[in-house]
């Protein structure tokens, strides 16, 4: 039982040192080519704005630059009875997809 236990032990410490190895720092990476996208949430009065801002970058010149912007309400109104569970929307999580 005890080897079993050594063993499960350095095999997640082996995959977790490894993963940690394959990971890239953004301070390491090339930004002369690349795609810079910022997701950013405000707040007025029971509005949310929620801001996408994309910035294209070639051979260390920015070629293209848009920001989208989608407007909520703050609370929106749903079937959910308990006024506790419902989330403001300035506040649910961002999910992010790259493809």
């Amino acid at each position: 039982m005890k080897k079993i236990l050594v063993l499960l032990t350095a095999i997640t410490l082996f995959s977790c040192n490894s993963s940690a190895e394959k990971e890239q720092n953004l301070e390491n990476l090339d930004k002369k080519s690349a795609r810079e996208v910022t997701l950013s949430t405000v707040t007025k009065k029971d509005t949310v704005y929620h801001l996408t801002k994309q910035i294209i970058w070639v051979n260390g010149e920015k070629i293209a630059e848009q920001t989208d912007t989608i407007i909520t309400k703050l609370v929106e109104n749903t079937w959910e009875t308990d006024s506790t569970k419902v989330q403001k929307l300035n506040q649910v999580p961002i999910y992010v997809t790259v493809q």
